[in-house]
């Protein structure tokens, strides 16, 4: 609940995200405070604070000098209750006094399941507007309820049997860096008993997480579990291509050859000082193509979908692309900094037994770093439409 103090801050600020002004309620509450209300709801931005409907406020700020009385604040109140916005969201209804000016205060908390919905249409906040949200503005909506339950990766797959895991491998390379030394010598218990430990199987079925890192044959259950590079010889998609290649096999081994052709597609620039001394330049960090390029494999959505990972070298930049937009509580205003997330935790902790991920939620950081250290411009990041694209750029 708000403070008296932090609603006349928020006032002050004008109509945002999470304020905005009403000059009156008409009879039935108002279309646009419902669908505002809604709005506030599915917060999609992911700021995790309540909106607030100021009812007796004109739209430049001034008070509407409105008579707040208890009939008003009971109609107010059947917003939450009328049955017209589902799930129903968590809303209070009060009269407060803002900025020397008695106002209705609708505070409404964001909803644990989203998206909600006004009369069948969900709504979202987007700047100071209340618009009806796209299919992109409810997938990632959906994306965050499901946040809070077992995640794809988690899942055991029906249709898989403890066959599909290669034991040898999971025995001899996976277990001994995931589980410390001392502790698996110790481990009488049987392998499938200590895979479950590590959520990789769950009763007598692979997790799907278990079939990326551990299956004999990832791509014959998951068709799009794989990366798709082409060496383009232009700027254009239809220009020549003078290299392609798709990267299968168990998650090492997509990363390991992954990290190998990003490896031998870089040139170098060599300039020979007076001094008998070269200077070698690449046009592109290793480290820092790897981290952009194992973050996609990382992040990817890997469910209803059966796109790869596509990393296309053009002879003006790199183009990293994964099916799945941002996830969770991570925004484009927030991307790259304090906020993170996972769409898919356990193939983050797999990578990160393996070597190919040392610090959640650093591969961001590192790869700018890695970029200007050698010269090259900071990464772009496109948003939307269901994927995401990272975009480095050569050294001058």
């Amino acid at each position: 609940m708000y403070s008296d103090a932090e609603l006349a801050e928020l006032l002050a600020d004008g109509e945002s995200t999470l304020v905005e002004r009403k000059r009156n309620a008409p009879a039935g509450g108002g279309e646009a405070i419902y669908r505002t209300v809604c709005a506030f709801a599915n917060d999609l931005a992911g700021s995790g604070r309540a909106g607030v409907v100021l009812v007796g406020v004109e739209d430049d700020g001034r008070c509407a000098d409105l008579e707040i009385d208890d009939a008003l604040l009971q109609r107010l109140a059947q917003i939450r209750s009328g049955g017209n916005i589902q799930p129903l969201p968590s809303v209070t209804v009060e009269r407060r006094t803002v900025g020397g000016c008695e106002v209705a205060a609708i505070e409404v908390e964001p909803s644990a399941s989203p998206p909600v919905r006004y009369r069948g249409r969900a709504w979202v906040r987007v700047g100071a507007t209340t618009q009806q949200a796209s299919a992109e503005d409810e997938r990632r909506l959906t994306e965050r309820r499901r946040a809070a339950d077992l995640s794809f990766d988690m899942r055991p797959v029906g249709e898989a049997a403890l066959d599909e895991i290669d034991m040898e491998h999971a025995r001899v390379h996976y277990l001994p860096r995931a589980i410390a030394r001392e502790v698996l010598e110790l481990n009488e218990r049987p392998l499938p008993s200590q895979l479950r430990s590590l959520r990789l199987v769950v009763g007598d079925r692979p997790t799907w997480g278990g079939l990326l890192g551990l299956g004999v044959d990832p791509q014959r259950w998951l068709p799009g579990a794989c990366v798709q590079f082409l060496r383009i010889d232009g700027r254009e998609i239809t220009d020549p291509i003078l290299d392609q290649k798709r990267l299968t096999g168990k998650l090492e081994d997509v990363l390991r050859l992954l990290g190998d052709v990003l490896k031998i597609n870089i040139s170098t620039r060599i300039e020979v000082a007076a001094v008998p001394r070269e200077e070698r330049w690449p046009d592109y960090p290793v480290a820092a193509l790897r981290q952009l390029a194992w973050n996609a494999v990382m992040h990817r959505q890997y469910d209803g979908t059966n796109a790869p990972v596509r990393v296309y070298w053009y002879a003006d930049r790199v183009e990293i692309q994964n099916p799945g937009d941002l996830y969770g509580r991570v925004t484009p205003e927030n991307f790259g900094q304090d906020a993170t997330d996972y769409r898919n935790p356990l193939v983050a902790e797999i990578m990160r037994h393996l070597g190919f991920a040392q610090n959640f939620g650093l591969g961001i950081p590192l790869a700018r770093r890695a970029l200007r250290d050698n010269g090259n411009p900071d990464p772009e990041f496109v948003f939307g439409n269901g994927s995401f694209k990272a975009i480095a750029r050569p050294a001058a």
